[in-house]
């Protein structure tokens, strides 16, 4: 059984050398779900190109970085229904806070903290310059989430040392494993340094 996985890139979008790009590059199976521009980011537009990329490859694992991460919060709290077997979601960005995030993201507060209605992995990193540990641990638990502390990793994207991130690819198909139920997720894997 092929499981799907839709990349959802952040503020941005994630150029060649991103983590996500490498994952793309690696996984026959995965898509990138497009917006028109990465730069300027406009939540009614972006969750509706989410939703409708899910509805196209319905049962995907979400792999979404930064902004992503409460855009799939988003998408979740407004369309419950959405058929996303599990979501990873890398170093979120805290777009309440105007400390941590610039204020052309501040359209995707406040993020939702309802539970996510599917199994869904956060991995967060002590020094994240885009949100505080103690913050990405309050909203992984409002999400009923599994999180993974990263170490001092920064934002875990280029910038911080990450191209092709093999931790990440692993717990990639650890979740592939428990969306087709060869696998439980019972151990979580554990973390090497940038970019390995």
């Amino acid at each position: 059984m092929t499981i799907p996985v839709l990349i959802v890139p952040g503020l941005g979008g994630s150029g060649p050398d991103h983590w996500q790009s490498h994952l793309e590059r690696a996984l026959p199976e995965a898509s990138r779900v497009a917006q028109d521009d990465w730069n300027r980011p406009e939540l009614a537009y972006w969750v509706d190109r989410l939703v409708a990329a899910v509805e196209r490859r319905p049962g995907s694992l979400v792999v979404a970085h930064s902004l992503g991460c409460p855009l799939v919060a988003h998408a979740a709290a407004r369309r419950p229904d959405l058929p996303i077997a599990a979501a990873l979601l890398v170093a979120p960005a805290d777009v309440d806070s105007a400390q941590h995030t610039p204020g052309h993201t501040r359209g995707f507060a406040p993020i939702p903290l309802q539970r996510l209605p599917f199994h869904t992995v956060v991995v967060a990193s002590t020094n994240d310059p885009y949100m505080a540990f103690e913050r990405a641990e309050a909203v992984a638990g409002a999400w009923g989430a599994d999180l993974i502390d990263a170490g001092a990793t920064g934002h875990i994207n280029v910038a911080s040392g990450f191209g092709r991130w093999r931790a990440g690819e692993d717990i990639v198909k650890l979740m592939i494993a428990a969306i087709r139920g060869t696998q439980l997720l019972a151990r979580k894997p554990r973390l090497a340094a940038a970019g390995a």
